[in-house]
């Protein structure tokens, strides 16, 4: 089985920390775009079962409804009676209940809420155009259409932050009792307009004390911290997300998207006119064996689980404890061993990076 990405790069607004391809929505752009990834997915898709698909942005709801109904016929190509997991993005200011009842009779079963915050200061500050009061109406909205599997997408370290204000969007989070959070601290981005006006990340101890006061206070809670970013009530992980980190393939589809095929991974082009051309994938490149470990690691880390040893053993035939920078990280403390994974030691989970940069070649 595998996993589909579809990109739906229109907006009706840039926010300011953006860096993923995107545009100002325009009817034509859109019912061009639309044929054209029609052509993508019929000329590369294989007719696998597919277990999961996330339909990303862009914001993917600022499509009117004849637009939706469109791309859910090319949705329709796809084999999709073993789906699994079908997320939709939305922003607040665009979800309406004709387009949720659209996507609830179309097998959507998963929405992912772009919110970022929920302090009306901050939200002008990434030019976001909604309010507490409207997330609740649309949440409230989506589970009475019978929607029971709600992400939102929070952004803390905004210039100017503190650790209240964090707080306080968590409280607001909790009240709204969904089951997934993706949690971001913000980069600045080159090419986004915060770069471009020069904006600086906040102090590095003050963005992990916010880390903490988030983790410790969703995991009071009830929720399962199992991922870097990302927290979920029992049974309500990201299945599709989970593709990605535990290194498993997926197709990528529309301007910018990433997929991996048959041990290739490749990237569309960011460029309207030549995707309009047909022009699709940017770059491509088939992976050799150590790549292939090397992601393993550099993605399956990501989870706080870890690794799976068997499942390492058996995708590669090699016992994951006789790789030296497993060794040496092991004998740092960095990484930890519970017999069936391997793990990033939880003091060292917010400098993972520096953690996983060890695995590259």
């Amino acid at each position: 089985m595998k996993s589909v990405y579809i990109h739906i790069p229109f907006c009706s607004d840039i926010c300011t920390y953006c860096d993923f391809c995107k545009f100002y929505k325009k009817d034509e752009w859109i019912d061009k775009y639309l044929s054209i990834l029609e052509k993508e997915v019929k000329e590369k898709y294989k007719g696998e079962s597919i277990y999961t698909i996330y339909i990303g942005g862009g914001t993917p709801s600022v499509l009117n409804l004849n637009q939706l109904q469109r791309l859910f016929k090319i949705i329709n190509l796809f084999k999709t009676d073993d789906l699994q997991e079908f997320t939709f993005e939305c922003n607040v200011e665009s979800i309406t209940k004709e387009k949720l009842i659209f996507l609830y009779k179309s097998k959507v079963n998963r929405l992912s809420i772009g919110v970022q915050t929920f302090n009306d200061n901050f939200l002008k500050y990434l030019n976001r155009h909604h309010n507490y009061e409207e997330v609740k109406e649309k949440v409230k909205m989506a589970k009475e259409i019978g929607f029971n599997n709600i992400n939102i997408d929070l952004i803390y370290a905004i210039e100017n932050q503190t650790l209240e204000d964090v707080e306080n969007d968590i409280d607001k989070f909790l009240e709204l009792d969904i089951q997934h959070i993706s949690t971001y601290s913000l980069i600045i981005e080159p090419n986004t307009i915060l770069y471009i006006n020069n904006v600086k990340e906040i102090d590095e101890d003050l963005d992990y004390n916010m880390y903490k006061l988030i983790c410790n206070k969703l995991k009071n809670n009830g929720y399962n911290h199992y991922e870097i970013s990302n927290f979920s009530k029992k049974g309500y992980e990201s299945k599709h997300n989970l593709v990605y980190w535990n290194n498993l393939e997926y197709y990528g589809f529309g301007l910018s998207s990433s997929g991996y095929i048959n041990n290739v991974r490749y990237t569309n082009t960011k460029n309207l006119n030549k995707y309009l051309k047909k022009e699709y994938v940017s770059e491509s490149h088939a992976l050799d064996k150590v790549e292939t470990i090397e992601n393993e690691f550099i993605l399956g880390l990501r989870k706080i689980n870890g690794i799976n040893k068997k499942v390492f053993l058996k995708k590669y035939n090699i016992n994951i404890n006789d790789i030296e920078i497993v060794q040496e990280l092991l004998n740092e403390g960095k990484i930890l061993d519970n017999d069936k994974y391997i793990c990033i030691n939880p003091k060292y989970v917010y400098l993972s990076n520096s953690i996983l940069e060890k695995f590259l070649h």
